[in-house]
């Protein structure tokens, strides 16, 4: 698909961020505060900075708009997240996502500067629910491309969305999320949409694994980030710092590091004892 007329590529951040009073933020979690850092000096104060990273840091288990407020100094940091393949986006399809921000002006800004007939964009102040739903399904959505892979079925699958919805909740909600967001655009709808949507860069790693193939194969075939890989591993560090149970994203960590194959890691979640569905 080509650019459109009036948008320009360019390598060189000072000449992207010349005059720009609002900025993008679309590089992967790992090398967010690299290339933050670099951009600091071209970027001038109050400034709408917008994170569309769905990742954590692996080292430091920050945010991405943490990172955001750490690297560029007196600037106002957004989250945009939820339900969109970019392709669709692109395409003109309809599509709605969320804006997130403490600063109430900052969310107004970047709904009237994005708005398009077929880009809804709806407004909040919890950024933590926003990132944390955004970066944690992506962990869920290797398990589901896992349960796709094995041919497990419908019903597999539908209780591992529901289930992988109540472990993103619990963490987030104990870092301080509202457990309204999670049920939202940026928790259950982004969620169902990386969890059944072929695009989905996720669910294509775990139908990988279902298979049997090294990670290490997997991703050195594809020409974009799956963030869930990482996001596993600084799940369970945030998880373990919140004290918080995950049961999914656990054996979907034994699966990528290669210590159990798929169907023996989904055989423990289903034997685990029997439990009350709420908490």
């Amino acid at each position: 698909m080509p650019f459109p007329s009036t948008l320009r590529a360019t390598g060189d951040l000072a000449d992207a961020l010349a005059g720009a009073e609002l900025v993008i933020a679309a590089v992967p979690s790992h090398g967010t505060r690299d290339v933050l850092r670099l951009a600091s000096p071209h970027v001038q104060r109050g400034t709408i900075v917008v994170s569309a990273t769905k990742g954590l840091e692996l080292d430091t288990l920050f945010r991405v708009s943490e990172i955001i407020d750490q690297e560029l100094k007196g600037v106002r940091s957004a989250v945009l997240s939820g339900p969109s393949f970019a392709v669709e986006v692109a395409r003109e399809l309809p599509t709605a996502v969320c804006i997130a921000s403490s600063d109430r002006d900052a969310v107004a800004a970047v709904q009237d500067d994005l708005k398009a007939p077929y880009l809804r964009l709806y407004g909040t102040d919890d950024v933590i629910g926003v990132e944390l739903g955004g970066a944690l399904k992506n962990v869920i959505a290797i398990a589901a491309g896992v349960v796709e892979g094995l041919g497990l079925g419908h019903n597999a699958l539908a209780g591992l969305i529901t289930r992988g919805l109540a472990e993103i909740s619990r963490l987030a909600c104990a870092a301080g999320a509202k457990r309204e967001t999670l049920a939202g655009l940026t928790g259950l709808g982004d969620l169902v949409l990386t969890c059944t949507g072929t695009l989905s860069r996720n669910r294509h790693v775990g139908i990988e694994l279902a298979s049997g193939r090294p990670i290490a194969d997997v991703l050195r075939e594809m020409k974009t980030v799956a963030e869930g890989v990482r996001t596993t591993e600084a799940a369970l560090a945030l998880a373990s710092r919140h004290g918080v149970e995950l049961p999914i994203a656990s054996q979907v960590a034994e699966v990528l590091a290669g210590r159990k194959d798929a169907r023996t890691a989904l055989g423990e979640l289903m034997l685990r004892p029997q439990r009350a569905e709420a908490g």
